[in-house]
């Protein structure tokens, strides 16, 4: 029987293509529930407060970056969204005098505006809201040396090669967007031999840092917390890690705040990690092939999927 189209974007795959069942099973979900999904290989961890959240969420930073030495140089990959934690890495590295000189870094994702990555200077980009919030924010003689500092652009090349040069990347962090994305690991669009059924997940696990197009979604949000609703100020493209860097991250820690995925959300990608369901039009149940994935979750956040008219 075929798949049903999205209700999104029916040109696309995307998390209502699944099964109603499935879908119900999630809404139902009651916070208490999503915390004994936890099992080996899957921990989900709750936090009362945001500033448990957000400081706890800084200190898998300096985690890694105490793990560098000279023979063993490690690191973390890091995304914008959420930013709160980039702040308090700063502050904490700079209280604790943590030189980085071994420390490396990995950028998640960026724009891309007509097949380049955007500059610097872009009011968007990535790269300028991790130096701006974080790095330059670090005492000089503690600083990362720049070379260390891994941004992607729409030349992936050096970027990929950096993951294959000898540091270990001891945590890929990230949030969940509404597609059920990590980076901007967006579900394919529903063309060619993907028209009937979404790629496999071993088709789609062979995907490395590279330019892709956006679902429509993901633009939406990204209007919404970034630029205020308009869409137009939103680049179509972005480059971004991929699941090849994905599986050579030691572990992927996810932190939902509430405020880029909704309650449905949270649910959904929980249940399905935690039950092996892989669905490559729900990106991020990918990791539940991951040997080791931590769900962050602020209580406040998680909500409720009961009916509210407002």
């Amino acid at each position: 029987m075929p798949r049903k189209l999205s209700s999104l974007a029916p040109d696309w795959w995307d998390y209502t293509t699944l099964d109603s069942g499935l879908i119900a099973d999630a809404a139902k979900l009651t916070p208490e529930a999503m915390r004994r999904l936890s099992r080996p290989g899957f921990k989900v961890v709750f936090y009362d407060t945001l500033e448990d959240f957000y400081c706890a969420e800084a200190l898998e930073y300096i985690h890694a970056w105490k793990q560098a030495t000279p023979d063993n140089p490690a690191g973390i990959c890091g995304p914008i969204g959420p930013t709160e934690q980039l702040p308090l890495v700063a502050r904490i590295a700079n209280e604790i005098g943590l030189k980085l000189r071994d420390a490396h870094f990995w950028g998640m994702d960026e724009w891309v505006i007509d097949g380049d990555s955007v500059p610097v200077t872009h009011p968007l980009s990535f790269e300028r809201a991790d130096r701006e919030m974080c790095f330059n924010r670090i005492e000089r003689k503690l600083v990362m040396p720049d070379v260390n500092l891994h941004f992607p652009t729409a030349d992936t090349g050096a970027f990929q090669a950096s993951w294959n040069a000898g540091a270990r990347c001891v945590v890929m962090q990230g949030g969940q967007g509404d597609i059920k994305h990590w980076a901007f690991n967006d579900p394919l669009p529903r063309r060619g031999k993907h028209k009937d059924t979404p790629p496999s997940a071993a088709d789609y696990r062979q995907l490395a840092t590279r330019v892709v197009n956006l679902h429509p979604v993901t633009i939406a949000q990204n209007a919404r917390t970034s630029g205020g609703g308009n869409v137009s100020l939103v680049p179509t493209q972005a480059v971004t890690v991929g699941p090849v860097e994905t599986w050579q991250a030691e572990k992927v820690s996810i932190w939902h705040a509430g405020h880029h995925d909704n309650p449905f959300g949270q649910r959904l990608t929980t249940l399905m990690i935690a039950q092996r369901i892989i669905d490559t039009a729900v990106p991020m149940s990918l990791l539940g092939d991951h040997p080791n994935v931590q769900f962050n979750f602020y209580r406040g956040g998680i909500g409720s999927c009961a009916i509210e008219m407002h």
